[in-house]
């Protein structure tokens, strides 16, 4: 890894780690720039996982305040997380690398329109809950079920996957945004620390590149927390985007 490589990799860390926090979809700043930089898809997508990891703790912590009270919430939550970690992650090293390269094509671009579509999500949640409560303080089998369909996207790749959680939470649940942001914190930080177990123990992993995404999304979990609501959403989605496209066309 070059000296400017590390930078490159850092700066994406720190945006990846911030947007976590805030939105999700941090994975579409750095897997796609470790493609741009050369590395293999699967090496890309396995060390940025691990390296995210602090970033995602880092996230949880900023929002310590929120998660008050959500401890019922979250011992019912967390296992479908880690069911559906496991199974992502263990279907990426299972089928083959060709497999991936070609899905994740199509995951970035899911993914992509997920976060253009984000705001009118956002909206109409916003919009029912304005009208009164629409859904149970109380987990539900059917969340848990969807909870877990988001771990084992997140397991296999994981860009997107706090979109995702947002949205399942804010549909079933009948609680303030934020306080829910902070459950997808938890619950998408559980789904990348149980795939990073099964890819260390299982494959190959670029530790340099772990180390860095490390340092710079812990940077970003803790910048997301603090100024994160204060950002402008729509500067984060173009460059989530911009650098989605770049990604798509080195793949391509």
């Amino acid at each position: 890894m070059s000296f400017t490589d590390f930078l490159i990799i850092l700066v994406a860390g720190v945006g990846a780690g911030t947007i976590n926090t805030v939105v999700g979809s941090g994975s579409l700043i750095t897997f796609p720039t470790l493609v741009a930089l050369g590395y293999p898809p699967l090496l890309a997508n396995v060390s940025n996982n691990i390296g995210l990891v602090p970033g995602s703790m880092s996230g949880v912590y900023g929002y310590r305040r929120e998660l008050v009270g959500q401890r019922a919430r979250l011992t019912r939550l967390v296992p479908a997380s880690v069911i559906g970690g496991l199974t992502g992650s263990t279907l990426l090293l299972v089928l083959p690398s060709k497999v991936f390269q070609k899905v994740v094509i199509v995951l970035i671009v899911i993914a992509l329109l997920l976060v253009i579509a984000q705001p009118v999500v956002s909206k109409r949640l916003a919009a029912r809950r304005a009208e009164g409560g629409h859904g149970h303080r109380d987990v539900t089998p059917p969340l848990m079920a969807l909870v877990c369909a988001a771990g084992v996207y997140g397991g296999y790749f994981g860009a997107a996957q706090g979109i995702i959680l947002i949205s399942f939470l804010g549909i079933f649940l009948d609680d303030d945004l934020q306080r829910l942001n902070a459950c997808k914190n938890v619950l998408a930080g559980t789904v990348n620390a149980v795939a990073s177990v099964v890819f260390i123990l299982t494959t190959n992993v670029d530790w340099k590149v772990v180390a860095t995404i490390a340092v710079g999304s812990t940077i970003g979990g803790q910048i997301g927390a603090k100024v994160g609501r204060k950002l402008d959403p729509r500067v984060l989605r173009a460059v989530i985007v911009v650098v989605g496209i770049s990604a798509l066309v080195r793949l391509l």
